[in-house]
């Protein structure tokens, strides 16, 4: 006779199971699928084929295109993008514009980064989407700032998502407006120019 602790135990889904490995697979397919086809022609049928799993799966965990393209986002961010802790605010916001700017110039995540602000006016539920994405990662991001007003650093009253998007703000022109070169150089000159203005200065 199997015990009720045994049993339950067994219903549990097991971590790295089966439905991790089909959100990872669909979450990959879905910035893949979108980077290629657009997203006029995106669905949660293709996206399903090209995961290798069935549609009802995607619509039972998701229900919407949207609703997938933002948790690919956001775990794609997590995995590429960590939040640094090194000590220092100016190699801080480095290290996270270079890994910023790293995933976004890959091809999957080129193409929702190209794409879905250029729509977003235009539909509710993108909007939602991008607006709850940046939310998150600026909350996170954040931290870095925070950190550096504990230290003292820099004033208590620098706000930090104010800081982030000067910091990932001008890698964004670069790409989506301008075209000039992301380079490291240019990393390094945006970070500067932002620590340099973060100092504290001496009354007077």
């Amino acid at each position: 006779m199997v015990s009720s602790t045994r049993k339950q135990s067994a219903a549990r889904p097991r971590p790295g199971g089966r439905s991790a490995r089909v959100r990872a697979a669909a979450l990959a397919a879905g910035l893949q699928e979108l980077a290629q086809v657009g997203y006029h022609d995106l669905t949660l049928g293709g996206i399903a084929r090209r995961a290798g799993v069935h549609k009802t799966t995607l619509y039972r965990r998701w229900g919407t295109r949207e609703a997938l393209i933002l948790d690919a986002m956001r775990e794609r961010a997590r995995q590429r993008v960590p939040v640094p802790d090194t000590g220092s605010l100016r190699q801080d916001l480095l290290e996270l514009a270079r890994a910023a700017i790293a995933n976004a110039t890959t091809p999957e995540v080129e193409g929702a980064v190209r794409a879905l602000p250029s729509l977003a006016p235009h539909h509710e539920a993108i909007a939602a989407a991008g607006t709850a994405f940046w939310a998150e990662r600026l909350a996170l991001d954040g931290e870095i700032v925070e950190r550096a007003r504990a230290r003292g650093e820099i004033a208590t009253d620098v706000e930090p998502g104010t800081v982030i998007e000067a910091v990932l703000g001008p890698a964004y022109m670069r790409l989506l407006v301008t075209g000039r070169p992301l380079d490291d150089e240019f990393i390094e000159a945006t970070v500067n120019l932002i620590v340099d203005g973060l100092r504290p200065r001496p009354d007077g």
